[in-house]
């Protein structure tokens, strides 16, 4: 039987993968380290954007300026600084926003109000802008569409590597990209976190459109991701569409496999970022299906990834099921008390509310490897839910608690 391809194919690339779009990277002065610390992504065309934020009440003045802009169809460019929030300062912090979006707006020829900004890094400290300032006409002078990596490497933190990913989408109208990258390692939790996320498209769709879909796949991936329960001041989703591809992404069906391949881009996303997790050893996937609607398997599976207990017991590889269980019954979700089926590494160990025989030692190793998959069926209905995270180390204490120092 021949197989039948799928119309969206990852590959290998990042923010400049998608045709039309270009990036660059310098170092300001800003990190404490001398690397690479601001970076830029430029679209040759204005671009359809959309974007959503940390919905903590304490927000950086570059998320209110995006989000007052957004969702748009003439942005033209992201500016991102790294090892400085630019949060928790005033209307000083307000107003070094405004200007480096002024002075990058300059620098390219177009208004501040095509340009975004997103900061990342210690809070509290004003912006230094005049070292922003004194970087641009390098910033800008040398983008390229070979620079994506370049950009996904400046704009780290504590993250120990650079997140990427990309795919390719056929249609009866041609072929567009998706492509993006994440900064993201510690204070990660649902509903966004100290996360910057990246992602552009050569494919053409509207800013309604582009909105609707940015918040529903936000919804299922993102908001689904947790490191260590702390929601920051400066998260973003970024989402750019210029069109160079000359796709449009118009009706149901085309709309729906934008959607998918979007999901496709930042589910991938945030795998790498729970891998990453600050002193995690392995990366945690939760699969819940079988629930009464999507809000409640996203209950459970975000009640079972925020879990201290859940988390700790990953790191010692104890196949401790009760605690898995004991998440899923204060998570609100509804569940059948005699069909749920909990299984850790692909074992059952739960079926109801009551044990599973398993081969402990066995399960330790397989716990021991860097992913290990909690899969959990409710038993009540068809909605699905993926939530990802990590396990909790002592690493992430030390890391933490000299993160100012």
């Amino acid at each position: 039987m021949k197989k039948v391809l799928s119309p969206i194919q990852k590959i290998k690339g990042g923010v400049t993968t998608a045709t039309g779009f270009l990036a660059s990277s310098v170092k300001a002065g800003i990190k404490a380290s001398g690397n690479p610390d601001v970076a830029l992504v430029v679209s040759e065309k204005k671009a359809s954007a959309a974007g959503c934020f940390t919905k903590n009440a304490v927000r950086a003045s570059s998320v209110d300026w995006c989000a007052s802009h957004l969702p748009s169809k003439e942005i033209v460019a992201i500016i991102c600084n790294a090892g400085n929030a630019n949060a928790c300062t005033g209307a000083q912090g307000v107003r070094d926003t405004a200007q480096v979006c002024d002075r990058v707006g300059e620098a390219l020829g177009v208004a501040a109000t095509q340009v975004l900004m997103a900061s990342t890094g210690v809070i509290g400290h004003p912006l230094p802008v005049h070292k922003i300032e004194a970087v641009l006409p390098d910033l800008t002078k040398t983008a390229s569409s070979r620079k994506g990596h370049d950009f996904a490497t400046a704009i780290m933190t504590t993250d120990t590597c650079s997140k990427e990913s990309a795919v390719r989408v056929g249609s009866g109208a041609g072929s567009y990209v998706l492509g993006g990258c994440v900064k993201g390692s510690g204070m990660i939790h649902p509903n966004m976190a100290t996360m910057l996320g990246f992602i552009t498209s050569d494919a053409k769709i509207s800013p309604a459109i582009l909105n609707g879909i940015v918040k529903r796949v936000v919804d299922r991936t993102f908001n689904n991701l947790t490191v260590d329960g702390d929601t920051s001041t400066n998260d973003m989703v970024l989402v750019l569409a210029n069109g160079t591809s000359g796709v449009s992404i118009v009706g149901k069906e085309s709309v729906s496999l934008f959607e998918e391949a979007l999901f496709i881009v930042c589910n991938d996303l945030c795998a790498q970022i729970a891998a990453d997790g600050e002193g995690a050893t392995k990366r945690v996937e939760i699969r819940v299906v079988g629930g009464k609607t999507f809000a409640d398997a996203k209950k459970a599976a975000k009640s079972i990834a925020n879990s201290l207990l859940v988390k700790t017991a990953l790191f010692g590889n104890d196949p401790n099921w009760g605690r898995i269980l004991c998440a899923i019954g204060y998570s609100e979700a509804h569940f059948s008390d005699t069909k749920m089926l909990v299984s850790l590494c692909g074992i059952p160990v739960c079926k109801g509310t009551q044990p599973v025989p398993f081969p402990v030692e066995r399960m330790r190793k397989l716990m021991a490897k860097k992913l290990v998959i909690i899969d959990v069926d409710l038993a009540v209905g068809v909605a699905e839910a993926i939530s990802q995270t990590c396990d909790l180390t002592y690493d992430y204490i030390k890391i933490n608690a000299e993160y100012h120092t």
